[in-house]
């Protein structure tokens, strides 16, 4: 089951190369995100690219920018 938005989840742990977190950790701190949040990031992204092939990058990263302003607000019409 996933979490809805917003729910508390238990920690686990995951195995990743140092490589990695290396990578992450550098990549996090010039997009202001945790170590966490930028391989969530990258999770999301790779994610969607292999459910929409014929997506490029920027429109995958317009596609989450999208999504995650609409969770965080309604809209108003008129």
């Amino acid at each position: 089951m996933v979490p809805m938005k917003g729910q508390m989840t238990m920690p686990i742990k995951v195995k990743i190369s140092d490589e990695l977190v290396a990578e992450a950790k550098r990549y996090g701190q010039v997009y202001h995100r945790s170590l966490p949040k930028q391989i969530e990031y990258w999770s999301r992204i790779g994610k969607t690219a292999e459910e929409n092939p014929d997506l490029t990058y920027a429109m995958i990263q317009k596609i989450l920018l999208a999504k995650e302003e609409t969770d965080l607000e309604e809209y108003t019409f008129g």
